[in-house]
């Protein structure tokens, strides 16, 4: 991901403020979730497009935002009503030995970022995530999540949209090794993202989830398995959070988690916020509630989505809540 330090995604709340108390007769009618398909030639594209070294250079595309970016923005209240979807079980299959679960456990809880040394399911069902934005090899971070076409990743709004444009040559690498694919490139048959984010790149909704195609005659949770997701579970717990950061410190190559007490933003969005250290290319990696670190599974509830350039060292990510639903509902029947 590429930092910057303008951003169109904290825009006018304005409108949303002056016309929400004009009616309460009639029901507002959800608004569609933006998608993108992917023909099948410009799939076959993707998947020979990305070797081994055009992952090794991809940018990280980074959100930051200034002082300048700070307004009286106000989104909206978090519905009541808790959304709960179950992990998906992996059938047993053989793994590549490289990758068989670690018996070393993380040593602190809260951890400010770090490689993952616990093992577990979270090693294949998180990935990084490939694309060309602006003519540019770019590099994000996603998820498998459980998902009736068992094809489902969550991402990062701007992982599959930004500027205006949809990103084209996108795949999901699962359980990325330094160049290698151990189970393979997974390319977006059709990506989508949140009505609020197509429409102003607002902050509070940034995110975005990918249908993959088949590869090899399986489906991608067949193979990584998958994680939970919730929708409306509150603020202030206990979170882990994982990506691929590829600014500096961090180069891409190993799988990163922070852990701690998360908090909500009490600056600019309706985010939660937690203390890590992950850079740019972490975007759109997994925030978990109720995580165990012995299985390495838990409830995805965020996304890493920005940080503040004059608050370092902290990571902010949206609020799972009924937009985010709807746009998981529309992926996993896609």
């Amino acid at each position: 991901m590429r930092r910057h330090r303008t951003a169109t995604a904290v825009l006018l709340a304005v409108g949303a403020l002056l016309t929400g108390g004009l009616s309460t007769a009639a029901a507002a009618v959800p608004a569609p979730v933006p998608t993108h398909s992917v023909p099948a030639a410009g799939q076959h594209k993707a998947a020979a497009f990305w070797t081994a070294e055009r992952m090794r250079g991809a940018v990280p595309l980074d959100l930051h935002l200034g002082a300048g970016e700070l307004t009286t923005l106000k989104a909206p209240e978090r519905g009541p009503a808790t959304t709960t979807v179950a992990p998906t079980a992996l059938a047993p299959a053989a793994s590549p030995a490289t990758l068989s679960p670690a018996t070393v456990t993380p040593a602190a809880f809260p951890q400010a970022g770090g490689p993952w040394t616990g093992g577990g399911a979270v090693v294949k069902t998180s990935g990084r995530v490939f694309f060309t934005f602006q003519g540019r090899t770019a590099s994000c971070s996603g998820n498998a999540v459980t998902s009736q076409n068992a094809s489902t990743v969550i991402t990062a709004g701007h992982c599959v949209k930004y500027q205006g444009s949809w990103h084209t040559d996108w795949v999901f690498v699962p359980a990325y090794d330094n160049g290698q694919a151990p189970y393979g490139q997974w390319t977006a048959s059709k990506t989508l993202t949140t009505p609020q984010w197509e429409a102003s790149e607002d902050i509070n909704y940034d995110v975005g989830a990918a249908v993959v195609a088949p590869l090899n005659g399986q489906k991608l949770t067949s193979v990584t398995g998958a994680q939970g997701i919730q929708f409306n579970g509150g603020y202030n717990k206990q979170m882990y959070a994982f990506g691929f950061p590829a600014a500096s410190p961090y180069d891409g190559t190993k799988l990163i988690h922070c852990s701690g007490n998360s908090s909500r933003d009490f600056l600019l969005s309706n985010d939660h916020s937690l203390g890590c250290n992950m850079t740019g290319g972490s975007s759109g990696g997994p925030w978990f509630t109720g995580f165990s670190e012995s299985a390495g599974t838990g409830l995805q509830v965020s996304v890493n989505s920005f940080g503040y350039t004059f608050l370092p060292n902290r990571m902010f990510g949206p609020y799972f809540g009924d937009e985010a639903k709807a746009l998981y509902d529309t992926a996993q029947v896609s």
